[in-house]
């Protein structure tokens, strides 16, 4: 391209294909670069009045202005600005070029410069739409590009032909301007309206710096594919010879471990493919994860270049990490005419993975049916199992495939045979829950059943199909299964039934289905859980409502003596628990230990089925086996809202557990302030003694809750009240070396004489269990270190036969009393009274029956199985046999996203992720516990 003198003396910039269009050929004819230029060729555009000579006189001035801009004369060109003789400094001539185009052709940088100051539009176009950073580019002038750049340029425009900056320095073979226009964001894909790129004009006219440029460029993607790789991605013959003649190895591999062939292979780029062979590339190079390029070209179903393959001996039955052959790739993608060929040279038809998958599985699970067809009249065997003993049929029917499975099923497919988890295709069948797939799996069924699948083959856990389909809500394909002679009572492991399950998911359809059908509204699990239980704990009350509606037994206890309201008061069902109510469930019916369902609404803080069951009749008073009232049980869970309503319905304050303790004793030892202080308001005695005699403030001493004990206090708590054996509080804080309790107790006057029944103090106390801390406070406190035991023992002499030497150092000094040594003499240590409760705890209705601490029991029946059979399972071990073809896949749509090359025709080729995780076969597997 070259700036040239039009017939009028006009100059302007244009490609060769600007004057007249070139047809579509590879070649390309590049125009003359040199320039021809007159005085008489700046003529600037202009109008004429009726007499001529007003705009004559302002042509000639813009004339002159353009002049001076081509000539670089500055101050001629910042003279005409300034006088205003030329008003517009984008003035042009008859065909577009303006000042800074004029400038920019001959490198007049600082006019460039002054113009662009002045607010020259940087973008420009002459009529043939070139701007001034084409014409520098044309040019070579690299330091004007800088300086256009620096004023945002667009460095993708594009002329009338589709003519860009890149395009005109890649024809002159400006390498130094290819590469500063690549670095700011030049497009080297866009192509020309003849579909021409740079590249494709610079190895036309050979110039192979710039070629070189151009192909490094497309290494700067995420994927930095050499340039190697991206001739034979195109399928650039040319390019690839040139960079042969540089590179010798025709096998250097990207960072992800593929050659060029590999990328040929993939796009079935034949002609580049058939060079690199010549060139000695290895077309049984092993790539990451040991995959061939045969691999590849069976995947993407490119025939031609598998023959190709073929033919230059690559290795048919070669096999990836994951034991996949170039069969497993063309079947898993159904191209028939690769399997065809592939087996006309004799490729292994029973080539196992390494988790037993045969080519027939990858075609099953790809729908494929004439795929599968092929391989089944090669024959495949049609029951070939895996490691997980799963067949072909097992995939399709995984899957939805339905026209699969019916061939599977015609060629005699075994309809019962069972995986190694004991799941036969019908069990597969009815749990698919996708509606995408559903009406393909029930038509599964249909066909299974036709060929005589059975409907009650049990799974290693039991679950027969019907118990599948109930857990995946699938009423039609019981209904199919049912008429088919389904067992409606089969009783999984653990005995439970197809209608416990229909209970557990809420499903009332199904649930109305199975007892039609004959189910047992009472039947009742390894635990005793019946239907009922079930529908009441998982809050299903339309269930429950159907199930009361059936005469269910709603007093059937389970083995630990629950009632279904009992659960339904554990976890808050506030509905369940109005219907069983209402249809006349006993309300202080009693579980194991005595505990009602007040009791256990109490526990689990759930306060709208408490006062639910208050309004029916529930006792708040009725004391469990261990005489706990459900007020004993809210305040020690300081459950302040439960306990308030407990307490409006007239709950007895001071009600005793067995052992002698009330709500008071529960709350303070537990540190529970506000319930404390409401416990108090409402009537409780803060001196109330258990059997033991330990009142609140021993409690309060025990745990160190100061703020409980003012609390006690303020409401005349005694503050030397002695437990049995004669401990005081102080004694108790004193023992456990609470000293914010020893404290606060001194501070309030308790008694630091006191003694117990054997005559121990508080500093006898604190000496026997080596609290330093506590005895310097005692003695600071007036605390006699002479005072001694009814054995005659000091605070001094029982340290020292503890061995506590700190403490013996600290009674020597304030004690006069010498310490006396008796042979054999034993110290009993001494041990306030403690609180001995039995609570319930958040198993008690259970124990530790997994079913109510919602464990393993009827859980395998949700989301144990989720992970056996979601959207990319079959069974239970996570192993994807087409990951290496999706590691190939990776890398290939990265390549395809960051490194389009326009100059290459445009191919129509597979979406490199048209194969989705949940399209491909995972096997798991848990392991088998014998025995």
């Amino acid at each position: 391209m070259a700036l040239e003198e039009t017939q009028n003396g006009s100059v302007v910039a244009a490609a060769a294909a600007d004057k007249e269009k070139q047809p579509q050929t590879a070649t390309i004819q590049p125009s003359s670069s040199s320039e021809k230029l007159n005085a008489a060729g700046l003529v600037a555009n202009g109008g004429t009045d009726k007499s001529g000579r007003n705009n004559n006189k302002q042509n000639d001035t813009n004339t002159a202005f353009l002049r001076a801009a081509r000539a670089g004369d500055l101050p001629k060109l910042i003279e005409y600005l300034e006088t205003e003789q030329v008003t517009d400094i984008n003035t042009c001539n008859a065909n577009g070029l303006n000042a800074l185009h004029l400038a920019a052709k001959d490198g007049h940088y600082e006019i460039v410069q002054e113009l662009l100051k002045r607010g020259a539009n940087v973008d420009n176009a002459t009529k043939k739409g070139n701007t001034a950073l084409h014409i520098a580019s044309l040019a070579g002038q690299k330091d004007i590009i800088h300086l256009l750049l620096q004023y945002a340029a667009s460095v993708n425009v594009q002329s009338q032909n589709g003519f860009t900056p890149l395009y005109m320095a890649a024809q002159e073979n400006h390498d130094e301007c290819v590469n500063l226009l690549l670095a700011k964001g030049a497009n080297p894909a866009l192509a020309t309206e003849d579909g021409f790129t740079p590249l494709a004009v610079a190895m036309q006219q050979g110039h192979d710096k710039v070629v070189a440029v151009l192909l490094e460029s497309d290494t700067r993607g995420k994927v930095r594919l050499p340039a190697l790789h991206i001739a034979a991605k195109k399928d650039d013959v040319k390019a690839a010879t040139l960079l042969l003649e540089n590179e010798h190895n025709p096998d250097v591999s990207s960072k992800s471990g593929f050659t060029p062939l590999h990328i040929a292979a993939h796009y079935g780029n034949v002609n580049v493919a058939q060079l690199l062979i010549e060139k000695g590339a290895d077309v049984n190079f092993t790539a990451k994860h040991n995959i061939t390029p045969l691999h590849v070209a069976c995947k993407w179903g490119k025939l031609n270049m598998v023959s190709l393959l073929i033919k230059n001996r690559a290795r048919i039955d070669s096999v990836t990490r994951d034991g996949l052959t170039p069969l497993h790739c063309a079947a898993r993608s159904g191209h028939d005419q690769v399997i065809e060929l592939l087996l006309e040279h004799q490729a292994d038809i029973i080539a196992k993975t390494k988790n037993g998958l045969a080519p027939l599985h990858m075609a099953a699970q790809g729908e494929h049916v004439s795929a599968a067809r092929i391989l089944l009249v090669n024959k495949s065997p049609v029951d070939d199992i895996t490691i997980d003993y799963l067949t072909a049929l097992h995939v399709a029917a995984h899957c939805g495939h339905v026209k699969v499975a019916k061939l599977l099923l015609d060629r005699n497919a075994d309809p019962n045979a069972r995986a190694l988890n004991g799941f036969t295709p019908l069990h597969i069948a009815c749990r698919r829950t996708e509606s995408k797939s559903f009406m393909g799996c029930m038509n599964i069924v249909i066909y299974l059943l036709q060929h005589d699948a059975s409907p009650d083959i049990p799974t290693v856990r039991g679950e027969t199909p019907l118990h599948l389909a109930a857990r995946a809500k699938q009423s039609d394909i019981i209904r199919i299964l049912l008429r088919n002679g389904a067992y409606v009572n089969a009783q999984a492991r653990e005995d439970q039934t197809p209608l416990h399950v229909a209970s557990r998911i809420g499903n009332v359809d199904i649930v109305m289905l199975l007892l039609q059908h004959g189910a047992k509204i009472d039947s009742v699990t390894k635990d005793n859980y019946t239907p009922l239980h079930i529908a009441a704990k998982e809050g299903q009350d339309d269930v429950l409502a159907i199930l009361l509606d059936n005469k269910a037994n709603m007093e059937a206890v389970t083995k630990k003596g629950f009632t279904p309201l009992h659960l339904a008061a554990k976890y808050g069902n506030l509905k369940c628990a109005q219907l069983l109510l209402e249809r006349g469930a006993q309300v202080d019916v009693q579980g194991k230990n005595g505990v009602t369902p007040l009791h256990v609404a109490s526990h689990y803080d759930h306060q709208k089925v408490a006062l639910l069951l208050l309004e029916k009749g529930a006792s708040p008073y009725s004391p469990a086996k261990n005489g706990h009232t459900p007020l004993h049980i809210a305040s020690k869970k300081n459950q302040i809202d439960i306990a308030n309503t407990l307490l409006e319905y007239k709950a007895d304050a001071n009600a005793e557990s067995k052992t002698g303790f009330t709500a008071l004793h529960l709350s303070a030892q537990e540190g529970h302030r506000d319930m404390s202080q409401m416990l108090l308001e409402s009537g409780a005695d803060p001196n109330h003694a258990a059997k033991n005699g330990l009142t609140p403030l021993h409690l309060c001493a025990q745990e160190d809750n100061a703020e409980i004990a003012k609390t006690l206090l303020d409401h005349n708590a005694q503050i030397d009240p002695s437990t049995k054996t004669g401990f005081t509080p102080l004694h108790v804080a004193a023992h456990f070396g609470q000293i914010t309790m020893v404290k606060f107790l001194l501070e309030n006057d308790a008694n630091i004489e006191m003694k117990t029944n054997i005559g121990h103090t508080p500093l006898h106390q604190a000496a026997q269990q080596g609290h330093t801390l506590i005895i310097n406070l005692l003695l600071k406190n007036k605390a006699n270190p002479e005072a001694v035991t009814n054995g005659g023992q000091t605070a001094l002499s029982i340290a020292d036969k503890l061995g506590y030497i700190t403490v013996v150092e600290t009674l020597k000094v304030v004690t006069e009393t010498s310490i006396t040594q008796t042979v054999d003499e034993k110290f009993k240590i001494v041990a306030p009274e403690t609180i001995h409760e039995t609570f319930m705890s958040d198993s008690e209705d259970e124990g530790e029956d997994p079913i109510m601490s919602d464990q393993q029991q009827y859980n395998y029946m949700t989301s144990d199985e989720n992970k056996q059979f979601d959207d990319t399972n079959i069974t239970n071990m996570s192993i994807d046999p087409m990951k290496d073809e999706k590691y190939l896949e990776k890398i290939i749509s990265s390549a395809e996203k960051y490194h389009t090359m326009g100059s290459a025709p445009r191919e129509s080729t597979p979406n490199p992720l048209d194969i989705t995780v949940t399209d491909n076969v995972h096997i798991t597997r848990k392991p088998i516990h014998v025995g």
